[in-house]
């Protein structure tokens, strides 16, 4: 039991510890349940499935409004009729009631706060390092160097790591892609750009673009000042949250595959850099600018796993 509500809050992490609950575990309609669609229970099976359980129990016993359940959140939450889900995840401190039946895709509350979210950048994430290289604690990371952090509502927010980001120096050229773009995971659709060259970058998610940072755009600089929380490039609406997060690097398996990557740039700088990084030397911040030896196209072949 313990195992599988750690395995949950692995798929959840970025949110508070007490939000790891179902909200039909927190109303107390079941023992256990955790949420693994980053509390987007519209497009969520499991809330499907109870709507349709505890409307069917109610017409069974003749009054569908009063069912046990409906009951049980009022005794819980003294006389409160529905709390709001943001009530029941502790996003909201003062009592609020649900007027909509938990339908929360057409709530003007439940849109202010998403709205809310959207705007709202965050506090800045704790750090590890991983052969040097910068990592944010709780963020996911896709085998072409870009970070995923999930966000409320099962948004997700995209970046470049510190890794990428050293190894091609700060960029003359980002484009992102528009508002409304739809990205395939593991398919281009970010654009580098130094020295007249470019570089393709891949999608770490599949979904719909509802955000870009314009800052970054006018400021790439800002990327490499604080990559894991200014320097953001999308807000993603992803088709299937769940799924995005097969494939990516978490954890102790971030840290070993970064290990690896480290490994692999310093096989083609050479030996004596490879000695140097051994006496616990920091990483070079510009590995492209300072070893003209190194292609573009190599290093992009084998970091972004793109073609130039």
């Amino acid at each position: 039991m313990e195992k599988k509500k750690e395995k949950s809050k692995r798929r959840l992490i970025g949110f508070r510890v007490v939000e790891d609950e179902c909200i039909w575990m927190k109303a107390g309609v079941i023992n256990l349940r955790y949420c693994d669609n980053a509390y987007d229970c519209y497009t969520c099976p499991f809330d499907k499935g109870m709507q349709k359980t505890m409307y069917s129990r109610g017409q069974t016993a003749g009054d569908v409004q009063e069912s046990g359940w409906v009951e049980h959140i009022k005794a819980c939450y003294q006389g409160s009729e529905r709390p709001c889900r943001y009530s029941l995840t502790g996003r909201i401190d003062a009592p609020k009631i649900c007027p909509l039946n938990y339908e929360c895709y057409h709530c003007a509350f439940d849109q202010m706060m998403d709205d809310f979210d959207l705007a709202k950048l965050g506090d800045s994430p704790n750090y590890y390092l991983a052969s040097g290289y910068k990592m944010a604690t709780g963020y996911y990371y896709h085998l072409g160097h870009c970070w995923v952090r999930f966000d409320h509502g099962g948004r997700v927010r995209i970046g470049f790591d510190d890794f990428i980001l050293k190894l091609f120096g700060t960029f003359q050229f980002l484009s992102l892609p528009p508002l409304g773009d739809i990205l395939k995971k593991d398919q281009t659709g970010l654009t580098i750009g130094r020295s007249g060259r470019r570089a393709a970058s891949l999608s770490p998610v599949t979904g719909t673009v509802i955000a870009v940072n314009q800052k970054a755009l006018d400021h790439p600089e800002i990327l490499h000042e604080d990559p894991y929380n200014e320097g953001w490039l999308c807000i993603i609406e992803p088709d299937m949250p769940k799924k995005n997060l097969r494939g990516l690097y978490f954890g102790k398996d971030s840290m070993q595959w970064m290990e690896q990557e480290s490994r692999k740039l310093l096989n083609l700088i050479g030996p004596e850099y490879e000695k140097l990084a051994a006496t616990g030397a920091q990483p070079i911040s510009d590995v492209f600018g300072n070893f003209p030896e190194l292609e573009w196209d190599q290093l992009v072949n084998t970091f972004l796993r793109s073609e130039a």
